[in-house]
């Protein structure tokens, strides 16, 4: 029997803060992404309502829908932080690491020598702002637009030098650092001595590439994701290739999880995303469609709720074809990878937990209750494909 599971990820769309979250970061204290989008913004959902949103909310401004379509329940995060990279890697079924947490100015040294071993020149152009230029125009530094110590970026004009090089380097750099991710990235139409004015320390002493002041983003934009400690052979996208099923990634999620012989679609447009989705359901007879709306992570950052239930509601709409197209042998999971509470009062990720909907239309809802990682979606759809169990995680099929 042929059989599909439909995973679709609204980026940084979290429910309430995590109870560890007063510990480990008391600046998301009172956090809840979606509750405060409905407060500020009059956001519709009618299809989400259907699924059963409210059961989760309790929002005075939605409707509590007794016989709601969807089973549900929360998630919470098992991975460290409030991470896009480790909750999606934690959502395909990847048990979280803890990592090293440093600023690069910490490993500069060591990762300079290493570069240079494998034959690269490599400099640092400004000790009063220390970041590394390899081959006059690669440059490794720290991510600014994240968390303190958590990801090193490895950014280059594509002009200059192809991408596969820009790669090479940074899983070097990767080799050689134990924080949670390193990032390569690269974009057209951009000059080295941009790049390298385009540096710069932010309040906390971190010191990087402001990405968007480079226009690395503009046009030809490549980015692979370098994560520690995963194994994506124990990931549900490559347990289901390995069991000879179709599976295919859209928008965010093939840029941060790595399938061999998965179908890529690239994409931040929300409408494009969906697009694919609908498309793919047309494609894909038997096995693993999963995708990442990534707009609404970004009207997290920009600090726009009126742009982030934008998103949302064009998610909603799509809904009604995707639920049209769904056959009685198929599963839509919808859930979230973190929080990003736009009215908070800072622009970064917010530790929170995510909200879990699971429709089937042959199987009754009901209440699955708060679960204890976002590794339940990949457990619970490699238990329905019938396939090897994922790294981490409980299937609530039953």
């Amino acid at each position: 029997m042929k059989k599909r599971v439909i995973v679709l990820i609204l980026d940084s769309l979290g429910v309430g803060v995590m109870a560890d979250a007063k510990k480990y970061h008391p600046e998301d204290e009172g956090a809840n992404t979606f509750y405060h989008i409905l407060n500020t913004t009059p956001l519709k959902i009618p299809n989400l309502e259907r699924f059963g949103i409210n059961k989760i909310l309790n929002h005075p401004r939605l409707k509590r829908i007794d016989n709601n379509i969807a089973s549900y329940g929360i998630m919470n995060l098992m991975h460290h932080g409030a991470d896009s990279f480790e909750g999606h890697n934690e959502i395909m079924g990847s048990k979280p690491k803890k990592a090293y947490l440093a600023p690069f100015v910490d490993n500069i040294q060591e990762v300079k020598i290493a570069l240079e071993t494998e034959g690269y020149q490599v400099s640092i152009p400004d000790t009063n702002l220390p970041y590394l230029l390899v081959n006059d125009f690669v440059i490794v530094a720290d991510n600014i637009e994240t968390d303190y110590g958590q990801i090193y970026n490895v950014s280059a004009p594509l002009d200059y030098i192809p991408f596969e090089d820009v790669l090479k380097i940074g899983q070097s750099v990767r080799k050689n650092v134990k924080v949670n991710r390193v990032i390569a990235l690269g974009g057209e139409c951009v000059t080295s001595k941009h790049f390298q004015q385009s540096v710069e320390r932010r309040a906390d002493g971190l010191v990087g590439l402001n990405s968007p002041k480079s226009n690395v983003y503009k046009k030809g934009y490549q980015v692979r994701h370098l994560g520690f400690g995963i194994s994506p052979q124990k990931q549900l996208p490559t347990l289901a290739i390995k069991a000879g099923l179709e599976v295919s990634l859209i928008g965010k999620m093939q840029d941060v999880i790595y399938c061999d012989g998965a179908k890529k679609f690239p994409g931040v447009d929300t409408d494009r995303v969906m697009r694919d989705i609908t498309n793919e359901m047309d494609s894909v007879k038997n096995g693993l469609i999963a995708a990442t709306v990534q707009e609404t992570d970004l009207a997290g950052h920009a600090q726009d709720p009126k742009r982030y239930a934008n998103r949302i509601e064009l998610v909603d709409e799509y809904l009604t074809e995707i639920i049209d197209r769904m056959t009685d042998q198929d599963i839509l999971i919808i859930s979230a990878d973190h929080g990003n509470d736009p009215i908070i009062g800072h622009s970064q990720h917010t530790r929170e937990k995510t909200f879990l909907l699971a429709y089937q239309k042959q199987l009754a809802p009901v209440y699955v209750g708060e679960r204890r990682t976002l590794s339940d979606i990949a457990a619970t759809a490699a238990d329905y494909l019938g396939i090897e169990p994922t790294e981490n995680g409980t299937t609530f099929l039953g």
